[in-house]
Parts: C-alpha cells; sequence; structure tokens
C-alpha cells in the first residue's frame, strides 16, 4: 500500500527532526511539492490584515518562487499597489455572506465569473486565514487548488489540512500555525509593512514636516465597546502638549464626532486629521511619530507595523488575541471588566456550552471607560523618555 503521506493533501503533520528556525511554534507540516501558486483568502479589516502579515512571509520564505495572491477587498489592492512584502497580487473578493460586506458605491460582481476565473489560475495552495470557515471554507474549497488547508471551527466543514478554530489565541500564532501545516513555518512573529516613498510624500503633503516630536491619538472604534472616552483621550493630549509635543488626532470620517470631542475637551492646540490621509499616509505619519496611542482597532497594529512605538487600550479578552507580546516598544493597558456595564450580561465568548456570555448583550457602552487617564500618561511618557547609558 502506498504511504498515505505521498498525498500532498495528508492533513497529518511530522514533528521536524533538526531545531529549524528560530522561530517555528510548533510541528511544521510537510511542504507541498511543485507550488507555483498560492491563493490566501484574508477579506476582512485592516487589523485583521496586519495580523496575518507573519504568516504571508512565513509562506514567502517556504515558497519562495510562487507566487502569492490575496484574495481581498478592494482596500487590500489599494494599500497593495507598488508596495513591497510577501504579497505579488490582491484579487477582490466579490461581497458574500461570511466574507465581505459590499463597499459604498461598489459595482455588483458575478460571483459565478469571480469563482470561474480563479478555476482557470490553477492554484496549487489555497489557504484560508480569514476565520472559523463556515462560510470561508466552502468558499476556499471551490477554488479549486490541489490542496486546501486553514482554520475548522465546529460548524465549519473541513479543508484538506486544518487546525481546530479556537477563540481564544493571538491571532499572529493563529495563522502562523495555518502556515505550518503547509510547511511554513514562522520566521518572525512581529507584523511588518513596508512605507514607500509616495506615502512619505502624501503625509508632508498633508501635515508638512514636523518642527518638534509628534504623538498620534486614534480615539476612535468600529465597535464602541473598544472606545475609551474623549475625556481620557483629552486629558493624555493635554499632558503631551505640555511636555513639548505636537499631538495628531487621527479619525476615519464616520469618527469625526468622536475626534472633535476629543479636541473640544482638550482645550490645548491640537490637529485633528479625519480623512485626510490615505491608508498609505496614515501608515507613514505613524512612522514619523514617537509614540501612537489609540484603542485597540486597525490604526493601532497599523502603527505597531510601521515602526512606531504604541500605548493600546485593551478589552481584556482582546489583549489575549491582540496586543502585541513586545514590551521593548510597547504597552498594552487592559481593562478587566467582563460584564455589561447596563446589564451586568457577561459578555465574553460563549465558546463552552455549559457557560454563559455569548455576547449578545444588546447594549454598546464602553468596555474600557475604567482605564485610569494617569496609566496611559504614565505608559506613554515611559516610551517617550530616551534610554539612559547603564555604564
Amino acid at each position: 500500500m502506498d504511504d498515505p503521506t505521498d498525498d500532498p493533501r495528508s492533513a497529518r503533520v511530522s514533528p521536524r527532526r533538526d531545531p529549524g528556525p528560530p522561530w517555528v511554534l510548533g510541528p511544521v507540516g510537510e511542504r507541498v511539492p511543485d507550488v507555483e501558486r498560492i491563493a490566501v483568502l484574508r477579506a476582512n479589516a485592516l487589523g485583521d490584515f496586519i495580523f496575518v502579515l507573519p504568516a504571508l512571509e512565513a509562506l514567502r520564505a517556504a515558497y519562495p518562487s510562487a507566487e502569492i495572491v490575496l484574495l481581498g477587498a478592494p482596500w487590500h489592492a489599494a494599500l497593495w499597489r507598488d508596495r513591497p512584502g510577501p504579497v505579488d497580487r490582491v484579487l477582490v473578493v466579490p461581497p458574500r455572506p461570511g466574507i465581505r460586506e459590499p463597499g459604498p458605491d461598489e459595482s455588483p460582481v458575478d460571483p459565478a465569473g469571480f469563482l470561474a476565473a480563479v478555476r482557470a489560475e490553477r492554484f496549487d495552495l489555497a489557504v484560508q486565514v480569514h476565520g472559523g470557515g463556515a462560510n470561508s471554507n466552502p468558499f476556499v474549497a471551490g477554488l479549486g487548488a490541489r490542496v486546501t488547508a486553514g482554520l475548522r471551527a465546529d460548524d465549519a466543514p473541513p479543508l484538506d489540512r486544518w487546525l481546530r478554530y479556537v477563540y481564544y489565541q493571538h491571532e499572529v500564532i493563529r495563522y502562523l500555525e495555518v502556515a505550518a501545516l503547509v510547511g511554513a513555518p514562522a520566521t518572525t512573529i512581529t507584523p511588518t509593512l513596508a512605507v514607500t516613498d509616495a506615502d512619505r510624500a502624501e503625509a508632508v503633503a498633508v501635515l508638512g514636516a514636523p518642527t518638534r516630536p509628534r504623538v498620534a491619538l486614534h480615539p476612535g472604534a468600529t465597535d464602541t465597546r473598544r472606545r475609551w472616552p474623549a475625556e481620557g483621550f483629552a486629558e493624555v493630549a493635554r499632558e503631551l502638549v505640555a511636555d513639548g509635543y505636537e499631538v495628531l488626532v487621527t479619525g476615519t470620517p464616520v469618527e469625526r464626532e468622536t475626534v472633535d470631542a476629543v479636541v473640544a475637551a482638550a482645550g490645548v492646540p491640537l490637529r485633528p486629521q479625519v480623512g485626510t490621509l490615505g491608508l498609505g499616509a496614515l501608515a507613514a505619519a505613524y512612522a514619523d511619530c514617537a509614540l501612537v496611542i489609540s484603542n485597540d482597532t486597525g490604526p493601532l497594529h497599523l502603527a505597531a507595523a510601521v515602526g512606531a512605538p504604541t500605548v493600546g487600550i485593551f478589552w481584556v479578552g482582546n489583549l489575549i488575541n491582540g496586543a502585541s507580546p513586545l514590551r521593548g516598544r510597547h504597552r498594552p493597558i487592559a481593562s478587566w471588566t467582563t460584564r455589561c456595564p447596563v446589564c451586568g450580561v457577561d459578555c465574553t465568548p460563549g465558546i463552552y456550552p455549559h457557560r454563559p456570555g455569548d455576547g449578545d448583550c444588546p447594549h454598546r457602552v464602553s468596555f474600557v471607560a475604567d482605564v485610569p487617564a494617569v496609566e496611559v500618561v504614565e505608559a506613554a511618557r515611559e516610551l517617550l523618555t530616551p534610554l539612559r547609558s547603564t555604564r
């Protein structure tokens, strides 16, 4: 009988006999032979994409001659245009339940036509690093790749090689384990995004060259439960302006009210930037900042990926899943609130059948309002203070 491990779809993961690269995090599966083209599904938001960058780097290192094609959203295509990194090309996935929502003024795309075009590309490997797989695994399985791999929650069909989706796991490590299924061990645990000359030029055109060190505050977040109150950001802004820093307050157009509230409450000169910077220019602006202070949201993770020190304000569950484990230049600050401040319902994910708290509470009040401003200021000043010689 043939050895089943000769089948490249085999889900068996054999431990390596050699110690491997320094960032090997666990068992590494067999590498898929003769791979020329890899599809990677990750079509969600900015922070979600930043988390998957180390997995993309692992795939690039393991399959250096393969084309890596990101199946993403329109903003991925715009961000990745002429940007060095592990993605060679972006294919925009049509809006589809559980995959991505349609954007404003987005033209309809025939899903059947898109799928036929993708299948014609004859991908050798398709990797699902999008989520638990209930919707994304059937989509990935339909791409026609020789080998599929990804995550699988209890309600999701399996791929050829799969890893169980468990809610409480750091997102970066989660996707690195998926990459390892196909013989791509980790080369780093730190997401890194290149800033281009075009990004820098756009940022300077909007902001001008800094005349003193800059700090950026980002008080918004899509989920209002992750928003620290405007008064907290305002207090931090006052302290930093008094310390001699120029303070930017960044936000998307839908966050204008939040940004305006911070500026009004601060009572000191700040520089609000609402929708003035494209995503690449925002990355460049953060890269030039001495510090970025933000709620747990995409811009926080973008700032870290372009090399800025950060102070992040996290709900404790999200701290587990998303806060940087590095402390040389990052300080995550946690709120330990787990029950809704309005109704008292346990809002931690109900990942066990016997456990209450499925997160179904209808209230969307802040779960991080109890973080003291003094703690944020202290963390900020610690990161802003140059390291002193210990000779």
